[in-house]
């Protein structure tokens, strides 16, 4: 699924993401999404996310 599109995103699915002081290396976390943040429907550098564990960072990969 596309981590773009808000409509793919629900809370309790596992995620990577990049966090904002990761974006340089590309360094992806995985975890949990909590909460979603961004309120567009669509975003091209992937929305953005509260983990469970208190990260926040942009989508990139979704584990079905």
């Amino acid at each position: 699924m596309d981590g773009r599109y808000r409509e793919n995103v629900k809370a309790g699915q596992q995620v990577d993401v990049v966090k904002k002081q990761d974006q340089g290396t590309g360094h992806l976390t995985d975890g949990v999404v909590d909460r979603i943040l961004t309120k567009s429907a669509y975003h091209p550098h992937g929305i953005k996310v509260r983990l469970s564990s208190g990260v926040v960072g942009r989508i990139k990969k979704i584990y079905k």
